[in-house]
């Protein structure tokens, strides 16, 4: 039996990536994200760690901006 193999998991890549999307596609990778964590996509089974640590990254993202936004607002 064959194991899947992904490919290292770079996190500085994935924020450097989210930092260019606008607000609506960030909204979209977030949604697909939470989908891919979610016991329906994963028939039950524990979500892959990738899909993890892609949803921290995004909802990080999120509340980085929203702190930027805040702080403009002063």
């Amino acid at each position: 039996m064959q194991s899947i193999q992904l490919a290292d998991f770079d996190r500085d890549a994935l924020r450097t990536r989210l930092r260019k999307m606008s607000d609506e596609e960030l909204r979209e990778f977030g949604k697909a994200a939470r989908y891919m964590t979610s016991p329906t996509a994963n028939m039950g089974k524990p979500p892959l760690p990738t899909f993890v640590l892609q949803l921290e990254e995004a909802r990080a993202e999120w509340r980085r901006r929203a702190e930027l936004r805040n702080l403009k607002q002063v």
